[in-house]
């Protein structure tokens, strides 16, 4: 009797443990293989943005210098106003360039004076030389009188046309049309051709430039893989950020590199004009220049959620290997294309990349691969799967 006493609950303890073992094998059994979504990769030509400071330059600068000496009389423009080409800006006193034409008209009048005089003069002495009446050497001399005169008519015409030049340079023209800044000099002021500073400046603004600094060596590795064929040839269409951080509007074009480098930078200018309606940009501003230099021919976009880095920093993805199991493939990004990664190292055409469900994933762990974005469908329970839970009746030990 006491032997079987002891025997029952033995039996019982054996049979619950059986009774848990055989639940647990049958829910691992019944775990599902993870779903996950892939893209297949295929080579693109992705652009290789580059990004460059530069500086905004006038497309036309001009500085408003006085070309004769005197005292300025009138200032008539007003400042950081636009003016137009010839427009007049300074007066200068023309007092004493108005009697220097005056001077040089009378010079004139008395040089031509003087040369019909000898003229006549040698007129009358070539028939005379001719019957030996004079002497011919009298009328060689009257003869070169004559025509000193005639030269000494040109050289006063031109001292009256060099006054009047200078008389109209009283008035202080604009060379050119645009935004002009401050006077430099007030009415009164004395100026000379030979100052150094200028009246003014004048810059055409309506379409400026951008100066860009590009090194060498980035120019030269860019150079060689075009040669190469390892990239193509961008677009020179270029894009601006301001200096507040927001983006400008219209759209430049790269018109042309600089032939020589910069021996204390070494670098390379780049230049890019803009439209600037409404004088946004102005001269001497720092900007920030984005434009697609080349394109990578075979380059790969992936997702930025299918990028992981581990905890070196070392990029790696996750791909669908044979057998439906993942493996993990490092890679090289260096770059990002909108919402994607440019991979340019690690992949080849073919390769499955997981994007979705990579959460928990391992290396070599069993994966249901589908194309990403695939909807997931989700069974219902199956009948009984319950059994032995909230829903059986427990076993009542006895």
């Amino acid at each position: 009797m006491l032997h079987a006493r002891l025997l029952f609950p033995a039996t019982a303890f054996c049979l619950l443990l059986s009774g848990c073992s055989g639940k647990g094998d049958s829910d691992a059994r019944k775990k599902p293989t993870p779903q996950v979504g892939f893209v297949v990769m295929r080579p693109q030509a992705v652009p290789i943005q580059t990004i460059l400071s530069g500086r905004v330059v006038a497309a036309e600068t001009s500085e408003v210098r006085p070309q004769i000496t005197g005292l300025i009389r009138k200032r008539l423009f007003t400042e950081g106003q636009t003016v137009r080409a010839g427009q007049p800006l300074f007066e200068i006193d023309p007092s004493l360039y108005r009697a220097s034409v005056e001077q040089a008209s009378a010079n004139l009048a008395s040089a031509r004076a003087s040369a019909e005089a000898a003229a006549t003069k040698a007129d009358r002495y070539r028939p005379l030389a001719e019957m030996e009446a004079v002497a011919k050497q009298d009328y060689t001399d009257a003869l070169a009188q004559a025509r000193q005169a005639r030269a000494a008519v040109a050289q006063n015409g031109a001292q009256l046309e060099t006054a009047r030049i200078n008389l109209r340079f009283t008035t202080v023209p604009a060379p050119i049309g645009g935004k002009i800044g401050r006077s430099l000099f007030t009415v009164g002021a004395l100026v000379s051709a030979n100052q150094v500073d200028p009246l003014a400046v004048i810059q055409r603004l309506d379409s400026v430039f951008v100066d860009m600094q590009q090194s060498s060596g980035e120019l030269l590795a860019m150079r060689r893989a075009l040669s190469s064929g390892g990239a193509l040839p961008g677009s020179t269409a270029v894009r601006l950020r301001l200096e507040d951080g927001s983006d400008y509007g219209p759209v430049g074009r790269v018109e042309f590199s600089e032939v020589t480098v910069n021996a204390q930078t070494g670098t390379v200018t780049l230049r890019a004009r803009f439209p600037n309606p409404g004088d946004v940009l102005l001269p001497g501003m720092f900007v920030q220049a984005r434009f697609d230099q080349a394109m990578d021919a075979s380059a790969y976009l992936v997702p930025q959620q299918a990028l992981q880095r581990d905890l070196g920093g070392v990029a790696y993805l996750l791909l669908v290997g044979p057998g439906d199991k993942v493996v993990r493939r490092n890679v090289t990004a260096d770059r990002t294309s909108g919402a994607n990664w440019v991979i340019t190292n690690g992949l080849k055409q073919g390769d499955k990349v997981i994007t979705q469900g990579t959460s928990g994933l391992r290396a070599d762990a069993p994966v249901r691969p589908v194309p990403a974005n695939s909807p997931q469908r989700i069974a219902p329970p199956a009948k009984g799967a319950n059994s032995g839970t909230e829903g059986s009746p427990r076993r009542q030990g006895g």
